[in-house]
């Protein structure tokens, strides 16, 4: 899915480009959105913020995401084994539909769409071991390229099956996982799509609802 803008402040680039976390988006693009956010249910009392949603191109928003845990950095080897997050990505459940300026079609969101938005993010933190830094640009575009191709082969061998809560009832979800953490994707009742990715926290024991008041998380 093509997003073309995001909502919110800049954050500061750290080194390679990754903005840091610690620089959030405010809580205003969130509120935009038409359609319900999710997160991990109330079983989770640890940390929760808000990160970043993305646009489309008259404005409207088609995606967020809001991290849970500890905020996570680049991956590298003094990191890898101490960071236990999980991001949980909503993404708007749109039909294909005509652009804003009648000249052409916006694409349609789907289970992939998710999938790739959750796989995508986990690169965002992903720094292999041994890697020289002129060398990670390159290998976030193969392996960007690579969480696209898996995220429009659901049914593939990458992935198996996962149920988990959403709203209390259990819900199919495509997961994979890799070195760098793990990835899932999936749909909600209220016609959203849901992926989510982490690190150090099992996917397994997860469950998702829907965020009653956004506002909270300023």
């Amino acid at each position: 899915m093509e997003t073309t803008s995001r909502v919110g402040a800049q954050a500061p680039a750290a080194e390679g480009g990754q903005q840091l976390p610690s620089a959030r988006r405010t809580v205003d693009g969130y509120l935009l959105a038409p359609f319900p956010w999710y997160g991990l249910d109330e079983a989770f009392t640890g940390p929760r913020w808000l990160m970043q949603v993305g646009a489309a191109a008259d404005g409207a928003i088609e995606h967020g995401s809001i991290g849970h845990g500890d905020e996570p950095s680049v991956r590298s080897e003094s990191t890898e084994d101490k960071e236990r997050f999980a991001v949980v990505v909503t993404v708007a459940g749109n039909p294909v539909r005509r652009s804003a300026d009648g000249t052409g079609l916006l694409e349609a969101t789907s289970v992939s769409s998710a999938a790739w938005l959750a796989g995508v993010g986990l690169l965002s933190f992903t720094w292999p071991g041994q890697m020289d830094h002129t060398l990670r640009d390159d290998w976030l575009d193969q392996q960007t390229e690579t969480a696209w191709v898996l995220a429009d082969d659901l049914d593939g061998p990458d992935w198996s099956m996962l149920s988990l809560p959403v709203d209390g009832v259990p819900t199919p979800f495509h997961y994979r996982e890799s070195e760098f953490g793990w990835v899932l994707a999936g749909s909600t009742q209220e016609g959203v799509h849901v992926g989510a990715y982490g690190r150090g926290m099992s996917a397994y024991g997860v469950a998702f609802a829907m965020i009653k008041d956004i506002s909270t998380y300023a």
